[in-house]
């Protein structure tokens, strides 16, 4: 749905190199861009899954509430993922803005008329649907089978790859943000970050402790135990 709070529609002709997909005949395609402001739905539960999006800039968590009222997030999107790109016709998470954030998006069935004389893109398009899947598989792993601290220095190296600065690691999402995604309460994320800065494997800039510093990547990387 696209009738929430946010800027007007910019469509324009771009190729799908735009969009940050590959391709061997780069067609020109019809993107739009839209900004959604901080705790906007992007687009619910259910929904149909109409338009594969990208972020421009921002962050974009999605999630499902459970029956319970509680909420488990199962991603964040970063500036340059891709996300919105379903198996069926609807969505099956909700994805919301964490912060400010602008979209590109692109109609699902323009992707496929694409793709189906283009292999570049059907090779894209299966390459981003392999990464889910193993990000869905690592997530589970991560909420079954490793203790919280461990959780906790496996979401800071996963942090650490995907974010732009190398020296300091901007966070857009909340502690309550990370507890929802690692399966966590927001008390004990909060103990287990107060824990490495102890030990001396991060340091905070600024009083909001969304900053940090990452001192001793390896140490870090050794509280991720594997199974």
């Amino acid at each position: 749905m696209f009738v929430r709070k946010r800027t007007d529609p910019q469509p324009r002709p771009n190729s799908l190199h735009d969009f940050g997909m590959r391709s061997d005949s780069n067609p020109i395609v019809s993107l739009n861009e839209f900004t959604y402001k901080k705790s906007t739905e992007i687009y619910g539960e259910s929904e149909p899954a109409n338009y594969v999006y990208q972020v421009k800039s921002g962050a974009v968590r999605s999630y499902k509430l459970l029956s319970d009222g509680r909420r488990q997030i199962g991603a964040f999107h970063l500036v340059g993922d891709i996300f919105g790109l379903e198996n069926g016709s609807e969505h099956r998470f909700t994805a919301e803005a964490i912060v400010d954030t602008t979209v590109r998006l692109i109609k699902w069935h323009s992707l496929e008329l694409v793709a189906e004389s283009d292999a570049m893109v059907a090779r894209n398009l299966l390459s981003m649907t392999t990464t889910n899947l193993q990000h869905a598989e690592d997530h589970m792993l991560l909420l079954g089978r490793k203790t919280s601290l461990e959780r906790v220095a496996a979401f800071l190296l996963e942090m650490d790859k995907r974010l732009a600065a190398a020296d300091v690691m901007a966070l857009p999402m909340s502690r309550r943000d990370i507890a929802d995604y690692l399966g966590l309460t927001l008390e004990t994320v909060s103990r287990a970050i107060s824990h490495l800065h102890d030990l001396g494997v991060l340091g905070f800039i600024g009083n909001t402790q969304r900053q940090i510093v990452l001192l001793d990547r390896q140490q870090l990387a050794n509280l991720d135990l594997q199974p």
